[in-house]
């Protein structure tokens, strides 16, 4: 017992700072979710919404997974899971037999090839452009698809190391004409910018609550075309409520709970995406003056980027804390979100920090190299 008593007291190491860590900026609660977060924190007393053991038993749980997050979405259906790559897996694995091909962009997160691995599928990757943009070509998928005739294909929108957009809806009309399944994976990208599953023309979209939709997690969204209803939504055969594909429970607790009440926030939010972008392009240039280099797209069209970053390698390579003194200056500069160890190249989010916020990054990178050059 006495062991235990260290996580007594845990705390957040970089509470109160500038975070630019790409996986907590979307991710951060509304005052209306911090408050829905204590009030809801118990286990499954969310059920005291309305009697009940079922989410679709709970009126005001009902509308908001029927209707607002379809609208929302552009879909026609919405579900919650366990994460986006639950959600990936669970389309893999209702609609591609096990064996079957998978066409994914090479710039896809891990967790599309291990969800691919465990329903058993083939993969075939669609390669980008590499050093510097790093692009991802759609029309690409073209004579991909002619050759391998995949039983799906999947685009990462925007992908996690570069924050590349391609051309989501041109793909949504490829895939229209090969009459190929479309799965879209927007862990970055919905709940900070407009995305209509419809309007691209992909059958699935998957969303990342916890990344992008200010929810504590981990709570992933899935948006249905209704032609696949009757496969991803299929019924136990035992229970015939339940469905198979979601084990018969959706995801409930604290994570729906600052879903929603940080819902009506994050649908004005993006609204705005112009002006996150805006930030973003002008925060990429003020980067690259102080002599470092935006990888992925230009002009860079989201918040999430990655930088090479040779002056602060090469400070490191001398410097008495070696590759952690980078993280270890800008803490004391009350920045985080760097990850320790590295200074070659780094990716970083701006979304939802301040204009100011982002000046004084960009002053702490100057000042930090103008420091260690004058040694």
């Amino acid at each position: 017992m006495q062991n235990l008593k260290k996580f007594e007291n845990l705390e957040r190491k970089n509470k109160g700072l500038i975070n630019l860590n790409p996986i907590q900026t979307g991710g951060k609660l509304t005052k209306a979710a911090k408050k829905a977060l204590v009030e809801f924190g118990d286990g499954y007393s969310v059920y005291d919404i309305s009697p009940g053991l079922e989410l679709m038993e709970m009126p005001l749980i009902k509308k908001f997974i029927q209707e607002d997050l379809p609208n929302f979405l552009g879909a026609d259906i919405a579900r919650l899971t366990f994460g986006a790559r639950e959600g990936i897996f669970n389309v893999m694995h209702s609609i591609i037999k096990p064996g079957d091909i998978i066409l994914v962009d090479g710039n896809r997160h891990y967790t599309t090839i291990t969800a691919a691995e465990r329903a058993g599928l083939k993969i075939v990757e669609v390669p980008n452009s590499e050093e510097p943009e790093y692009k991802i070509n759609v029309e690409d998928y073209k004579n991909l698809i002619k050759k391998h005739k995949p039983a799906m294909i999947l685009l990462t929108y925007p992908d996690g190391n570069y924050g590349n957009l391609p051309d989501a809806k041109k793909l949504g009309e490829i895939a229209a004409e090969f009459k190929t399944p479309y799965l879209l994976n927007c862990a970055y990208s919905i709940g900070r910018m407009p995305i209509s599953a419809k309007d691209i023309g992909a059958d699935f979209v998957i969303g990342s609550c916890h990344k992008s939709m200010a929810c504590s997690g981990i709570l992933g969204i899935l948006g249905i075309n209704k032609k696949w209803e009757k496969t991803l939504l299929r019924k136990s055969k035992i229970y015939s409520e339940k469905e198979i594909e979601f084990l018969g429970s959706e995801l409930r607790g604290t994570a729906i709970a600052t879903l929603m009440a940080s819902f009506p926030e994050v649908s004005e939010r993006i609204q705005k995406w112009i002006e996150e972008v805006e930030k973003a392009q002008w925060f990429s240039k003020e980067m690259e003056k102080l002599g470092l280099k935006q990888l992925g797209e230009k002009p860079h069209q989201h918040d999430l980027m990655c930088f090479k970053t040779e002056p602060f390698y090469e400070i490191s390579k001398k410097h008495s804390k070696g590759r952690f003194f980078l993280y270890s200056e800008l803490k004391k500069r009350g920045i985080a979100g760097i990850m320790p160890g590295l200074t070659k190249m780094f990716k970083l989010s701006t979304f939802e920090i301040s204009k100011e916020e982002l000046e004084k990054v960009i002053g702490a990178f100057k000042e930090i190299l103008e420091m260690n050059n004058e040694k």
